[in-house]
């Protein structure tokens, strides 16, 4: 069997999943085979594997870093919330059931036994297991139930470190509440604590960590990891646009609705690339602007979050520019949504019934309930208006969507698809295009051509999203060796 390594946290969005990417890119710049393993995952951050399995994001970047090719068995359970209380379940990769809260708790038998399937044949099959937690261990009221944290140290008798983020404040509360609260054989699996974000004189923070050690009967703080401000690796977790709503600077900007329930945000990681650019990510006409485009987002509820559209008085901002020659782009729900109608007869997303698009497009989408989730390249199609020059263009990407969408007479299709199909739609003037591939800016010919469709200047040679992407993997995980005591770490692990 493996050795193993689980990170947990003393609450969400402390780091966790970058720091597995960067002891998975450590390891394995050591030459070890790592295997990156979240059980259970609460994101509508997805990615398609190569077998067109749908895992979570940050499992897909955890693999990058770990130098392979992301699998199914890195995430064997994701949810995806939706609008009612209750979530998409996914297992192996495939759209299992919709479960409410009380019907998720009954189902968690039948996952913790494919969930320790995958853990003995992932031990067999690689050198070292690092494991990413979820929220923390210490919610009490949810412990005899989770299949994520400490039930998974447990069945793997895997060390824990216990990571906290120090930038919110209360640190040593965190970290001492949180291993207070854990039964004395889990107490026992914790074998260190990490301090994440930190900012400042670490010198001026030791006395705290002796202390804390102390308390804890002699639990080390085997590093304080500093705040990256410079990495800007995928997050998966949609709590961080509630802190970051604003990348880049420059005179063209893009306006970015941000949707009750957004999905795959890291598709626009790649613009955020390019200087002389602002992205916004919006909520209230207000904050709209004069933007050169907008861009509605993926989302997981297309239906609930148009009608947050129209509630909120995006939905007639948005047609307004339109009007005055502003740009838009609809990735996915937001294809869906720029279309004349969403008919939903299945009741997909919840209740059956239709809903009227904003009709920038003469585009019908009809759900049905199968999950179409693929790799996919394209090839730009269209010759309308602004889009004419970029024709014959490169793309890749995958797509991660339920039902199809239908084309009228006045829209004409984006992509020619490496299967043989046709993606997306544009209208007749080229500058409304919605398409269902997710990555669609990845690729630095298009990305480039439509920006200088709306009037922006490129500066120097474009940057590719895979190269910056392995550069802030290497800088990550020089960071967070250079910060943490490894060969502490090593013996703790066993190697």
């Amino acid at each position: 069997m493996s050795r193993t390594l689980m990170i947990q946290g003393t609450s969400s969005n402390v780091g966790k999943s970058l720091l597995v990417a960067a002891f998975c890119r450590i390891f394995a710049r050591k030459g070890l085979r790592v295997f990156p393993f979240k059980s259970q995952n609460m994101a509508l951050n997805s990615f398609v594997t190569s077998e067109g399995l749908e895992i979570g994001r940050a499992q897909a970047l955890q693999a990058t870093a770990a130098k392979r090719d992301a699998e199914v068995a890195m995430n064997p359970v994701l949810l995806k919330p939706e609008g009612n209380s209750s979530s998409q379940v996914v297992l192996m990769g495939k759209p299992w059931r919709r479960l409410s809260g009380g019907e998720y708790y009954k189902a968690k038998p039948a996952l913790w036994e494919t969930i320790t399937e995958v853990l003995d044949r992932a031990g067999k099959e690689n050198d070292l297991l690092i494991v990413e937690g979820a929220g923390s261990p210490a919610e009490i009221n949810l412990k005899e139930h989770e299949i994520v944290n400490m039930r998974v140290a447990r069945y793997l008798q895997a060390p824990v470190l216990l990571a906290a983020d120090i930038d919110r404040g209360g640190v040593f509360a965190f970290l001492y509440g949180t291993l207070a609260l854990l039964e004395p054989e889990e107490r026992e699996l914790v074998k260190g604590f990490i301090i994440n974000k930190f900012r400042g004189d670490v010198e001026l923070l030791k006395p705290g960590l002796d202390m804390l050690r102390n308390l804890t009967g002699g639990v080390p703080t085997l590093g304080v990891v500093p705040y990256l401000k410079e990495i800007s690796l995928a997050q998966e977790d949609s709590v961080f646009l509630e802190e970051h709503r604003f990348f880049g600077s420059g005179s063209t900007e893009i306006a970015v609705m941000l949707l009750p329930h957004i999905s795959n945000y890291d598709d626009f990681d790649a613009l955020t690339m390019e200087p002389g650019l602002q992205l916004r990510f919006v909520e209230h006409p207000r904050e709209l602007g004069n933007p050169a485009a907008i861009i509605l987002p993926g989302t997981k509820t297309t239906m609930a979050d148009l009608l947050w559209l129209r509630q909120s008085g995006l939905a007639e901002a948005i047609c307004r520019k339109v009007e005055e020659g502003t740009s838009v782009i609809g990735i996915c729900g937001g294809f869906q949504m720029l279309g004349r109608q969403i008919i939903d007869k299945e009741g997909v997303e919840g209740s059956a019934g239709s809903l009227r698009g904003l009709g920038l497009l003469d585009v019908t989408t009809y759900f049905s309930r199968e999950k179409k989730t693929i790799q996919e390249t394209g090839t730009l199609c269209s010759d309308k208006g602004t889009l004419a020059p970029m024709k014959g263009y490169k793309v890749s990407g995958y797509e991660i969507h339920m039902g199809h969408s239908a084309l009228g007479e006045s829209a004409g299709p984006f992509l020619a698809t490496g299967s043989g199909g046709r993606d997306g739609a544009v209208s007749p003037d080229g500058r409304i295009i919605g398409t269902y591939f997710h990555g669609l800016f990845d690729e630095a010919a298009f990305r480039r051509g439509w920006l200088a469709s709306l009037g922006w200047e490129p500066e120097g040679k474009p940057v590719s999203l895979v190269q910056r992407r392995e550069e802030e993997l290497e800088a990550l995980a020089d960071a967070v060796e250079a910060a943490i005591d490894m060969k502490q770490l090593e013996a703790i692990i066993g190697l």
